[in-house]
């Protein structure tokens, strides 16, 4: 029976294949998820909602980035928070990268300009 063995410069090849992937995937951990920096989010509120995240005034807009009802339960906002107001930030500025990368800039017009929020 024939045993396969790596030899040395396979072995060396595969840890170097090893290694690199362990670097690439720590890589892509580290890398900010969002499309948007922070400061601009809170710029788009600022515009919105006067920075408040949990503005809900009746007017068919909620949340500090104005989120209608429809866009929200679309986006999966419902599952942090019936309504945009309830959920924190975070939240919503989760639901707003996902707004973003479908809809553009375009979802906030005016204020996306003021701020410079882009796709």
């Amino acid at each position: 029976m024939a045993h396969n063995r790596m030899s040395p410069t396979s072995r060396i090849a595969s840890g170097a294949i090893l290694a690199g992937l362990i670097a690439a995937a720590a890589l892509a951990t580290a890398l900010p998820a969002s499309a948007a920096s922070a400061s601009t989010w809170d710029a788009v509120a600022k515009c919105e909602s006067s920075g408040n995240w949990k503005a809900n005034t009746g007017n068919g807009f909620s949340g500090g980035l104005q989120f209608t009802p429809s866009t929200w339960a679309a986006f999966g906002g419902t599952a942090y928070a019936p309504k945009a107001h309830q959920a924190t930030r975070e939240q919503q500025v989760a639901v707003a990268e996902k707004v973003l990368k479908a809809q553009g800039p375009k979802a906030w017009p005016v204020c996306s300009k003021k701020a410079g929020l882009r796709k």
